[in-house]
């Protein structure tokens, strides 16, 4: 793995052949996807345009991002992509502040005042034209836990906001044995562990907790965790503790819990046992609201749903950009990236690292926006 420091971020240049090994990846393809997203071995210099961007956000794409840059920069070699995983809110405010060409948020650009500002307002402002959320990965959140002896796991909606609230302390809980028949579970206590960090992925675990398990999980949901527990800060930090740590658990992204070899939770929300895979995630992902205008393409998932298959925990994270450069340069080369980066055969190397493909309907979106970049 090739590192290269910049400037102020102080980022991870992934550069040519990217190895994902020093990330713990399983998976060390480079899918030779193009700017256009054919895969080929060579591209025309319109495809590949030169120059660096420099990008900031979520840890939870990690992974995924460093993919596609490998892909976009085996094919694109004049091009050089920045990405700065310090977590969805970071990202968000070095975006706002002018200091990176797009960010990767496991949440959409907020619509309502936080703070006295309101995001989508602030990024208009900075952009002079409208931002736009572009879904690009789907990361679906593994419940990853550590128990010795215990291979198999079913939790419901309840019994998670249970756990993560500090009111189910022990592993051989009546609420967890229930639901888990014939399973011997320890009597060791359970210790849960949070991203201390503002997070994306917490906004997504506890709207998931909020809307599926009202009556447990009463928080609103935010970046901030408010249940109990030990933080660490980033995927990486949550997913290293619990492997680490017997009895332990946490939310994170699948890659992370792939990564660490954790135990995942099969999550039962009143239609059965759902398993986290690509197609379950998909069914999800697929059954999303459109929740935007025009090309701004943020989607409302459904928590609560008792789709039969559907995987119900789960983030989309999006490049946050502007809809119109402030650099005709770094314009193109985004729009080049994000291309390449969407396209089916990127978007299909991924699920070997813990993500799952875009659904075809949200992909299609997603690059009908992408060419409308100016």
């Amino acid at each position: 793995m090739k590192i290269q420091r910049f400037g102020l971020l102080a980022s991870v240049a992934v550069v040519g052949s990217l190895a994902l090994t020093a990330c713990g990846s399983d998976n060390n393809s480079n899918s030779g996807a193009t700017a256009g997203g054919s895969g080929s071995a060579s591209s025309s210099s319109s495809d590949c345009p030169t120059g660096t961007l420099n990008a900031e956000g979520s840890s939870a794409q990690k992974n995924a991002i460093e993919e596609a840059i490998s892909a976009f920069q085996d094919t694109c070699s004049g091009a050089t992509i920045n990405y700065n995983p310090t977590g969805s809110g970071a990202g968000i405010k070095q975006f706002l502040a002018g200091q990176v060409d797009f960010a990767g948020s496991d949440s959409a650009l907020k619509k309502t005042e936080k703070d006295g500002k309101i995001e989508v307002d602030e990024a208009a402002k900075y952009c002079g034209s409208p931002a736009w959320n572009l879904p690009m990965v789907t990361g679906p959140i593994a419940v990853a836990y550590n128990v010795k002896g215990v291979d198999k796991l079913v939790l419901t909606p309840e019994v998670i906001a249970n756990i993560f609230n500090g009111k189910v302390t022990t592993w051989n809980d009546a609420s967890i044995a229930k639901i888990n028949s014939g399973v011997t579970l320890p009597s060791e206590p359970i210790k849960v562990f949070f991203r201390s960090d503002e997070s994306g992925t917490t906004e997504n675990f506890t709207k998931y907790l909020n809307a599926a398990a009202p009556s447990a999980w009463t928080a609103e949901p935010g970046k901030a965790w408010t249940g109990k527990g030990e933080g660490k800060e980033k995927s990486a930090g949550v997913a290293g503790a619990v492997q680490s740590t017997e009895g332990g658990i946490t939310y994170a992204e699948w890659s992370y819990a792939k990564d660490n070899k954790l135990g995942i939770a099969q999550v039962d929300n009143g239609a059965g046992p759902v398993e986290l895979n690509g197609e379950s995630v998909g069914k999800a992902i697929a059954a999303a609201k459109p929740d935007g205008e025009g090309n701004d393409l943020r989607l409302k998932l459904d928590y609560a749903t008792k789709v039969p298959g559907a995987y119900p925990i789960n983030l989309v994270t999006y490049e946050i950009v502007c809809s119109k450069g402030k650099d005709a340069a770094k314009a193109k080369l985004t729009k080049a990236f994000l291309k390449s980066f969407a396209s089916e055969k990127t978007q299909s190397s991924l699920e070997g690292i813990g993500y799952a493909p875009l659904p075809t309907e949200v992909r299609t979106k997603v690059d009908t926006a992408i060419d409308a970049l100016s």
